[in-house]
């Protein structure tokens, strides 16, 4: 892997969350990492380990309590789209598919009506699902809203994609194809992509380099890059000996600390 120029730095990120004024609960504890442009990058730990406390301060929802976060965003309004786990929340029900995917482009005002349908087209059409634009999401499987959810998130362009355990719901075979799909879109569209999950095979499959948290509140046990050849597929590289190798490493490794 090539590494290109650093996009996000955290520099010591610690998250408290407290109630009436008192401290309960420590979340995160002084973590500092980098991320590069164009890298895949996996946040991986047991649940309850601060994993979506962590990607929700890289978005700005969350503030830290002590650190801080540097983005080379050059204030562009799309630099970075966040995919939520719970995507029948994220999205309107009230709402058609193509309206769903349509929105943020309607908040343009430069946008004229046939461009925003030419692009709501392109991408409905890249995530497979340019035969249900009239549908309402709710209509759809949990596969088919994550991937209106998807397409709602690359349609604005973005620099930065984190997404938050997204098919952490999905049946296995629905999982697989939209893994590897989103590998395709990560190299079609260039994008730089924050990825949490607790699914050790998932992360290894994704990643150029999957960030082991501990459990909370959470540190970096370590920063692992994935030598694996692209492009991979879910049965010659998840029966490889060496994404076994990196299995059982991460395997040893959260048993010490958990």
């Amino acid at each position: 892997m090539n590494i290109n120029k650093e996009i996000i730095r955290l520099n010591g990120i610690s998250k408290t969350f407290s109630q009436n004024q008192e401290k309960v609960t420590k979340a995160i504890s002084d973590i500092s990492l980098s991320v590069h442009e164009n890298e895949f990058v996996s946040i991986l730990g047991p649940s309850g380990c601060g994993k979506t406390t962590l990607l929700r301060i890289i978005s700005g929802l969350l503030q830290p309590s002590l650190g801080s976060i540097t983005k080379d965003n050059n204030n562009k309004q799309n630099y970075l789209k966040f995919v939520f786990q719970e995507y029948n929340k994220s999205l309107f029900p009230w709402l058609s598919v193509y309206d769903n995917v349509a929105f943020g482009l309607k908040l343009d005002k430069k946008k004229t009506k046939s461009e925003i349908k030419e692009d709501v087209n392109k991408f409905l059409s890249i995530v497979k699902l340019n035969n249900y634009q009239k549908h309402y999401t709710w209509e759809l499987s949990g596969g088919m809203q994550q991937r209106v959810a998807i397409a709602r998130a690359l349609i604005c362009k973005p620099k930065l994609l984190l997404m938050d355990e997204p098919f952490g719901s999905l049946d296995a075979l629905s999982r697989f194809d939209l893994e590897n799909d989103l590998l395709q879109l990560w190299k079609d569209f260039s994008l730089t992509i924050v990825f949490v999950t607790h699914d050790i095979e998932e992360a290894i499959y994704l990643s150029d380099r999957v960030i082991l948290l501990s459990s909370a509140p959470s540190i970096i046990i370590e920063d692992i890059a994935i030598d694996l050849l692209r492009p991979r597929n879910q049965i010659d590289t998840k029966n490889s000996r060496e994404f076994a190798d990196y299995r059982e490493r991460i395997i040893k490794k959260i048993r010490r600390v958990i």
